[in-house]
């Protein structure tokens, strides 16, 4: 009897764990999905979780209209804002003065102010020209955009201190008369920073890690690096050069350095419009390499003992140029500053600041002609997404929030931006309020698309709820309907909205796909709430802008420039 009891016992404590082990099993398979369902999507289940969300959203197809397009090729002149957007770092303090647009890693604030404190005490000095007291005045202005002003001929300072040398021989090549006063102000160079494990293995099958080695290993697809754009960056107009001459150092725009430069751009993943974009992105993890100056490298406490700078190209030591015909006066001034700048109290003040390190490190190679400069910007502009084509869908917001003023910027964004599209590219556009509608279905950037684009754009019309969420399935919809036809292509979306959602699908439900697709969705915020905006975009690693600056037109075209 007590081994038929013992036997009855051990038979229901077999029945308990099996039902526990069944329990806790399914239990965690089915929270596994849960967690899935909200976040990460396998390709698998992407499509049919895509075409789920895609039904419960009302669509429309508007019929399509033609609107009358420009067919002259963008004016950088015409985009620019007005100078008083880029501020005076130091104000002159005399009549008799200099204006020197500076790049902002010397005249900006803390650790990148040292030439402002230096131009301070300048000032303060009372030095004299012609028995009258001189001083300058410096704009903190970026290398790239400093240049745009002066080609345009908007605006022409007397001086500019650029990072490197490569801007003033894009100068130069305008026909603006350039004298260069001084080869360096401060000693810096521009490199790429590895995370230390990429960069012991790469130096394990390489023996060195140098340009030539990061994009043969880039090209095999062994790093995933990130760079900045040559047209406004200094240390990405820097590498696209020492690319071009490390594919073919006799003939950096021939035929071989032309089939390198594809083949390595292909698998680039990520290239930023700014350096902090670029540093952002680095952090989140996405990179294993990505282009900085040393004197910012130094300067970030997050690169400290996990990366590995490595130089590359020209110096970047701040030359000081004279810019058109100047009065005599005005030339002895900014030769006087020169040799202010160069006194040991002040290269001191620059190296705690964190120049004149590496000074070890010569340019690989001498400035290179800025005709030659122009020509490698456009083939970079041609070739950027490597022999991939890009299929981009803008997504506007024309809910009711819009209505006015937001609107009426966003049309002029659009079209005026739509000029810096690639016409070997293929766009589509959507509009979205409480509904979607497709205003132009996705097709080959030629003169009839374009014309269509312009004539959806100028036909929006403001009034109803926020979907956006909806507005950006519907993209991603039409770009997996093009890329099941064109899967060769590289799919982004651009959201133009004052970034408040009150209807339809939010962005946990749809943050898995974005995930899934690795789709970069860049955002344009127009009297928005920009962290939202800033939420989408962070996903993919793209960029956010703020429309509510007057240089919107200026920066959506080089959004445009950089991604299309």
């Amino acid at each position: 009897m007590a081994r038929k009891g013992m036997g009855k016992a051990f038979v229901t404590l077999l029945i308990i764990a099996v039902v526990m082990f069944a329990l806790v099993y399914f239990g965690i398979k089915w929270t596994s999905n849960l967690g899935k369902s909200q976040s990460e999507v396998t390709m698998e289940d992407a499509s049919k979780r895509l075409e789920k969300l895609y039904k419960n959203i009302k669509v429309t197809n508007a019929p399509p209209t033609k609107g009358l397009i420009d067919l002259d090729p963008a004016s950088i002149g015409d985009s620019l804002p007005d100078i008083s957007k880029f501020p005076i770092s130091v104000q002159n303090t005399t009549d008799s003065f200099v204006e020197i647009f500076s790049s902002p890693e010397k005249a900006g604030d803390g650790v990148d102010g040292w030439l402002n404190e230096v131009a301070k005490a300048f000032n303060d000095a009372k030095l004299e020209v012609n028995g009258k007291p001189v001083s300058v005045k410096i704009r903190n202005i970026a290398s790239g955009t400093a240049t745009d002003f002066i080609r345009s001929g908007k605006y022409v300072p007397d001086a500019f201190t650029p990072s490197n040398e490569l801007w003033g021989e894009l100068v130069k090549a305008q026909g603006i008369e350039t004298q260069l006063v001084s080869k360096r102000l401060a000693g810096n160079v521009t490199g790429v920073v590895s995370a230390k494990s990429k960069y012991d293995e790469l130096v394990g099958k390489y023996g060195s890690l140098n340009v030539s080695t990061i994009t043969e290993a880039i090209a095999n697809n062994e790093l995933s690096m990130g760079y900045t754009d040559p047209f406004a960056s200094s240390t990405g107009l820097n590498f696209l050069v020492t690319a071009l001459r490390t594919f073919d150092s006799s003939d950096m725009l021939g035929d071989k350095a032309v089939q390198g430069f594809e083949r390595f751009q292909t698998n680039v993943p990520f290239i930023a419009s700014t350096t902090i974009q670029m540093r952002d992105a680095a952090k989140s993890g996405a990179l294993d390499a990505f282009v900085l100056e040393y004197q910012t490298y130094v300067n970030v406490p997050d690169l400290k003992g996990g990366y590995v700078f490595t130089p590359f190209g020209v110096r970047h030591d701040s030359p000081l140029y004279a810019l058109g015909k100047l009065p005599q006066e005005k030339m002895e001034i900014i030769k006087k500053f020169a040799e202010f700048v160069g006194q040991d109290k002040y290269q001191k003040l620059a190296s705690d600041k964190g120049f004149n390190g590496m000074n070890d490190y010569a340019s690989e190679f001498d400035a290179v002609d800025g005709n030659i400069l122009s020509s490698a910007q456009k083939l970079w502009k041609e070739k950027k997404s490597g022999n991939k084509p890009i299929v981009a869908v803008f997504v506007a917001d024309v809910s009711g929030s819009m209505d006015g003023e937001p609107l009426n910027r966003l049309k002029e964004s659009l079209i005026t931006g739509q000029k810096y599209l690639g016409k070997d590219n293929s766009i589509g556009f959507v509009s979205y309020s409480s509904d979607v509608t497709i205003n132009l279905p996705i097709g080959k950037y030629d003169t009839n698309q374009q014309s269509m684009f312009v004539g959806a754009v100028e036909s929006l019309q403001a009034g109803g709820g926020t979907a956006t969420f909806d507005g950006i399935v519907v993209a991603m919809k039409m770009l997996q309907d093009e890329m099941a036809q064109n899967p060769d292509v590289k799919p982004l979306i651009f959201v133009l909205s004052d970034g408040d959602t009150n209807q339809g699908h939010s962005l946990n439900d749809i943050r898995g796909l974005i995930e899934t697709y690795k789709i970069p969705i860049y955002t344009i915020g127009y009297n928005a709430n920009i962290k939202a905006l800033q939420s989408i975009s962070s996903i993919n690693e793209a960029a956010s802008i703020d429309a509510d600056t007057d240089d919107v037109v200026y920066k959506i075209g080089n959004l445009f420039n950089v991604q299309m």
